[in-house]
This record gives C-alpha cells, sequence and structure tokens, in this order.
C-alpha cells in the first residue's frame, strides 16, 4: 500500500492511495501516519478495507511530509561507491552516521528555504527507510522485520556550513526544509528489491543525478542493524541511506543552488518530488 499525508502544515491528515492514483481520506479510521499508527502493522490494521469507498481528496491539496511525529531522523553519509568517488572522499569503512533535525522535515513539494549566509546550497536525491517496530540491538538477519516501508528524500544540505564552520556535518544538514519527505510511504512489500531502484534528481530541468540504489555500499537490513546497536530506533524513525554521484558540489565547476531554482526529484516505484528555492 501506498499511504500519504496531506493538508496544512501541522494539521495533515492521513490518507492513502487507490488503484486510480488517487488519494483517499483515511480520517476517522486511523489518527495519523505515525509511529503509534505504524506499529500496528503494514495494513495499519485497516484489514481489507475498500479503498473505493473511502472519500476522495482533491488533488489539488497539499502534500505533507509522509510521517507525522517522527523521533529521529538518521543519515547515512558517503554511502554510494560513485558518490564518494565524485567528492574525493575514500569509502568508509564503517557507515558515517548524523542526524538531521526533525525540524527540517517538509512536505515532498514545499519550498526549500535558503539559509541567511549559505553559499553552496546543495542536493542529494536518497531511499528513506521508516522503521515499523521498535529495533534494539537487532542483527542482520531480523532488520528487515522492523522495517514498514520506503518513501523518497531530498538530504539538503549546505555544504559551507557542513564543511567549513568546524565539529560534525549537522550544521549544513538541519536546516528548516532540508528534509523534504514523501510524496508515499510505501509498504515494504511493494518494493521487491530496495537495492534495484532508479533514482533521479533534476535542477532547471537539467538532470544532475541518475543513479540506482544499486551501488549502496551499505545495504537497508545491514544500516537498521547497525544503526540499533549505536541507539533505538522506533516506529514512525527514519534512515536516509545516502545519494549517488550528480550532487552540486560534485560538479565542475560546482553548482550551487539559487531562489528561484527547481528542483525535481524520484525514486522507481516510491513517486516524485517538486521543491522551488526561496531566500529564507
Amino acid at each position: 500500500m501506498k499511504f500519504i499525508r496531506f493538508g496544512e502544515p501541522g494539521a495533515e491528515k492521513p490518507g492513502v492511495i487507490d488503484a486510480d492514483g488517487a488519494i483517499r481520506d483515511l480520517w476517522g479510521l486511523v489518527a495519523d501516519i505515525d509511529g503509534a499508527t505504524l506499529s500496528r502493522g503494514a495494513d495499519l490494521g485497516l484489514g481489507s478495507l475498500d479503498l473505493s469507498a473511502l472519500p476522495v481528496v482533491d488533488p489539488a491539496t497539499r502534500i505533507g511530509p509522509c510521517v507525522g511525529g517522527v523521533s529521529k531522523f538518521v543519515c547515512i553519509g558517503l554511502n554510494y561507491s560513485d558518490h564518494a568517488a565524485e567528492t574525493g572522499a575514500a569509502v568508509p569503512p564503517e557507515p558515517v552516521v548524523f542526524l538531521k533535525a526533525t525540524s527540517a522535515i517538509c512536505g515532498p513539494n514545499d519550498a526549500i528555504e535558503r539559509p541567511r549566509d549559505s553559499t553552496r546550497l546543495d542536493w542529494e536525491v536518497e531511499l528513506g527507510l521508516v522503521i515499523g517496530k521498535k529495533a534494539k540491538y537487532v542483527s542482520e538477519a531480523e532488520a528487515m522485520d522492523h522495517l514498514f516501508g520506503y518513501c523518497v528524500i531530498n538530504d539538503v544540505s549546505e555544504r559551507a556550513f557542513q564543511m567549513d564552520r568546524h565539529g560534525t556535518w549537522d550544521k549544513g544538514k538541519g536546516c528548516d526544509t532540508f528534509g523534504p519527505i514523501g510524496p508515499w510511504l510505501v509498504t515494504r512489500d511493494e518494493i521487491a528489491d530496495p537495492c534495484a531502484l532508479s533514482m533521479w534528481l533534476e535542477v532547471n530541468g537539467r538532470r544532475f543525478q541518475n543513479g540506482s540504489t544499486a551501488t549502496m555500499i551499505y545495504k537497508p537490513a545491514f544500516l537498521i542493524a547497525y544503526v540499533s546497536r549505536f541507539m533505538t530506533l522506533m516506529p514512525g524513525d527514519i534512515i536516509s541511506t545516502g545519494t549517488p554521484p550528480g550532487v552540486g558540489m560534485g560538479q565542475k565547476p560546482p553548482v550551487w543552488l539559487q531562489p528561484g531554482d527547481v528542483v525535481e526529484l524520484g525514486i522507481e516505484g516510491l513517486g516524485r518530488q517538486k521543491q522551488t528555492v526561496v531566500q529564507g
């Protein structure tokens, strides 16, 4: 199934995508698409619900983040061999883990705010893993049993904040609107192989990223098990798994996002996003 959240920021309602691609309203059947609901299982406890009997949502309605009430937004850096090569970085012997502020989360088509003093605003299309069951010290063999599903993420990054302002990467990763997620939260059973998905990103109609999850170094099951050694993953938590080559800082010369630029991105089977850059 493909779940979705729609409505104004802070007042999103739960929905589901029917066979024709329309949004059906789940309000009244579940409270939200959040950790408490995800822990009820892949069908959210709805059983064999007839989607055609549910109200249709106006397609012009804003799409919100596909998961609400996220407690942790975990990111993996340099997890694609070809992306590591374009940045001149060595392939890490263990996953690089950092946290993106949950206040960075926004809808898949919301504007990206260019922060004050930003000079090197960049993009990264990424596969998101959404946890469905509490995971603490889980093995790689059992890790996927703790996964609810997948989503598209744009790991928006300010490279000067990330690399030149000392300390960890978090300053360049956690600004407001730096975490568009969605449009859909796609249940695990709909994706036969998460390591064989095409993914792409364009800026102003020019394609910069055209990759595949096949070049991930550390795969989803390993990442869930690995991260669960260091923190307890709760239902609704997100792991963003890294990006393929084609980011702005990898261009020659580098290309940075400016106000007015339009970013479009997507992953096979998971939907697409579209954002306009505005000055924050």
